[in-house]
């Protein structure tokens, strides 16, 4: 699913990239690239970070012993 997002958010920034490009190009368009740039890559890392902590708490639940119920 990571992937997916992140194809999307990649897809998303060079089309508004493009799109700014259009009517041709000023300082606000490299502003507002470098900004969906951040937003792109900050998102990518997130997606990491989820997926990393829940590889651990995955493999620590299989360390734990048995529980029985009561």
């Amino acid at each position: 699913m990571d992937d997916i997002k992140k194809a999307g958010r990649d897809i998303e920034t060079g089309t508004k990239k493009r799109v700014r490009d259009l009517d041709g190009h000023d300082v606000g368009d490299d502003i507002g690239n470098a900004g969906d740039e951040i937003r792109k890559d900050l998102g990518n890392a997130g997606d990491h970070v989820r997926t990393e902590v829940g590889k651990i708490r995955d493999a620590s639940r299989h360390d734990e012993p048995a529980r029985t119920p009561r």
